[in-house]
């Protein structure tokens, strides 16, 4: 079985394409189900973010129908096999690990990542695509994060996609403590925002989502005020900053909408992080003026300033991730030295079981009990001793694993003084 990670993220292709591959929780479930049922796919995860959309698999083949498949869903309207990236094996293995650390992040060491990575591994499980390998290592991609942040500095002071956009608007002209700020959405990365815009004293907030009592939530939380989503479009022209980041696979505010606003804010300026892939914001509407619009891959400028700051903790703990790969290759390989004796003993606990049930049965019909007891013995040698024989004679007839033979020879007992009885210790 060879393992495999398949993916594409911000670092081989900007969000209108990594939008195209971008999975909700609600999708998540069929999109496994459809790779799991192509040829040679025995076990498979899928983990989508803002950032990554990525297959973790083990298959019989060569990958080539994972990346054809991720290549073209879920809207299946083009090729991007060149923006994808192919590991297998130990570089799969060592790509996760990264990943889960926060090292292969746009923000390094952002810390929402690994739960990110926990939901794929529990949304796979859910889905019943989790077999033992797979569950192993992401067992172990667990262990290594939580290494990672707990023996470096990389985890200090995390900083999120969300906490950068609410610093790049502190820069800007539409500073949070004079400014009207609306959040759409309601989870993991508005709230961050949410805290972040608190905490630098927000002049007012307002929270729309879909669902109105999550907004109620949220708001209630942080001081805010609660819209219904359907009301947006009235109280859009109050807000100098928009911050959006829904599960949406269609843009939730247009062209038309943003002018609408603006000509009610008699075009004054309007900032608008769209923190969501697929994006929350129609890409035309960056050609409005006066209207300023920031998509995830505009947070480069604060991310490489994030990134210098956090090189040292970074190198060690790809340090620490290169110790915790090596340590899951030692585990598998004793794994495979251990799967032919795991076998033996299944083979003989097998044949233990069916000719007990089978002396108890002639017992139980009135045959002679010694006769029972000669022929199971005779048997359950038979049975016993059949493979590691064969083996052996295989052996001597190659000539060319003398150290496998005398292996084996080991495990027997060279004299009668050998068995259980004899020893004086016991008894």
């Amino acid at each position: 079985m060879t393992l495999h990670a398949i993916g594409i993220n911000h670092q081989t292709a900007p969000v209108a394409l990594r939008e195209r591959v971008a999975f909700g929780d609600s999708a998540v479930p069929g999109a496994l189900a459809a790779v799991r049922a192509l040829p040679g796919v025995r076990e498979v995860a899928l983990l989508s973010t803002c950032n990554r959309t990525e297959l973790y698999a083990s298959t019989e083949g060569d990958g080539a129908a994972l990346a054809d498949w991720l290549a073209t869903h879920p809207e299946g309207d083009g090729d991007l096999h060149a923006y994808l990236y192919l590991h297998r094996d130990h570089a799969a293995v060592r790509h996760l690990f990264r990943v889960a650390s926060g090292l292969d992040s746009l923000v390094l060491g952002e810390p929402q990542i690994l739960g990110q990575v926990k939901q794929a591994w529990a949304m796979a499980r859910g889905a019943g695509t989790l077999g033992g390998q797979l569950d192993r290592l992401f067992q172990h991609a667990f262990v290594t994060a939580k290494r990672a942040r707990s023996e470096t500095r990389i985890g200090n002071s995390p900083v999120s996609v969300a906490s950068l956009a609410v610093r790049l608007a502190q820069e800007s002209f539409a500073r949070p403590s004079d400014s009207v700020v609306l959040l759409i959405g309601a989870g993991e990365t508005i709230e961050l925002a949410a805290r972040h815009l608190a905490q630098a004293k927000v002049k007012r907030l307002l929270v729309a989502n879909r669902t109105y009592a999550h907004a109620q939530e949220l708001a209630a939380r942080h001081n805010a005020v609660a819209l219904p989503l359907d009301e947006l479009e009235r109280h859009l022209f109050l807000a100098d900053v928009v911050f959006s980041a829904t599960a949406s696979r269609d843009p939730v505010l247009s062209k038309p909408q943003i002018e609408a606003a603006m000509r009610a804010r008699k075009h004054r300026p309007m900032l608008l992080m769209d923190l969501a892939v697929p994006r929350d914001i129609a890409p035309e509407v960056a050609d409005l003026a006066d209207v300023f619009v920031y998509t995830v891959d505009d947070l480069q400028r604060a991310v490489e300033h994030n990134r210098r700051g956090r090189h040292e903790a970074a190198a060690d703990a790809e340090a620490i991730v290169d110790l915790q790969v090596s340590r899951y290759s030692e585990a598998l390989a004793a794994g495979a030295r251990n799967e032919p004796i795991k076998r033996l003993r299944a083979h003989g606990e097998a044949a233990r079981a069916e000719l007990l049930a089978r002396a108890r049965a002639q017992l139980a019909a009135g045959q002679d009990p010694q006769a029972v007891l000669e022929a199971l013995a005779h048997s359950l040698t038979n049975r016993l001793l059949h493979p590691p024989t064969a083996a052996l004679r295989e052996a001597a007839l190659g000539g060319g694993d003398d150290a496998f033979a005398r292996s084996l020879a080991r495990l027997l007992p060279a004299t009668s003084q050998d068995d259980d009885s004899t020893d004086p210790t016991l008894g």
